[in-house]
């Protein structure tokens, strides 16, 4: 006798999927090739690997600066969003870059102009949701073309930046 289907389908991922794309993902980035090549070998010149560097550590900065702007914006979500905001801290610092780790209950002495926060919290969470989700995307891709340390840290902070996703939109279903 065949199971009936369950009576409800939750949208979007499941936690078992976001768990097995996130070990994947990591598995991927930990294979090599057995040469021995380095971050100076063919593959990526020092050139490659450094831009991707920093380009990665300006995309970590920038999330940092969203998440400002969202928490200046509504300090009641200060609970939610800023254990989220550290990490995005530590990613920036991961890939060479320096940014203030002031608290993320006070607010930034000069907003970027480029961030512009939603009028409700809700939106301002599936925004920063969607700006995280995207990065993610891009480091997933850009990982592909560097060696080594590089290619494992993009795949830890991307995935990293898609748990971070889906939590931002977890609580808000």
């Amino acid at each position: 006798m065949p199971y009936p289907p369950p009576p409800h389908v939750p949208s979007g991922p499941r936690r078992r999927s976001l768990l097995a794309s996130v070990a994947g993902g990591a598995l991927l980035a930990g294979c090599s090739d057995g040469t021995g090549n380095t971050e100076e070998g063919t593959s990526g010149s020092p050139s490659v690997v450094e831009r991707a560097r920093a380009r990665a550590a300006r995309d970590s900065r920038g999330i940092v600066e969203r998440y400002d702007a969202v928490l200046a914006a509504y300090p009641a979500l200060v609970e939610r969003v800023g254990p989220l905001r550290t990490e995005a801290v530590r990613h920036a610092e991961a890939f060479g870059e320096t940014v203030a780790t002031s608290s993320p209950t006070a607010s930034p002495a000069s907003p970027s102009p480029s961030v512009t926060v939603p009028a409700t919290e809700k939106d301002a969470l599936a925004q920063l949701a969607a700006a995280e989700r995207a990065l993610a995307d891009r480091r997933a891709k850009a990982l592909l073309d560097v060696p080594g340390e590089l290619a494992r840290l993009l795949a830890s902070v991307a995935a990293a930046g898609a748990a971070h996703a889906y939590l931002l939109m977890e609580g808000s279903r």
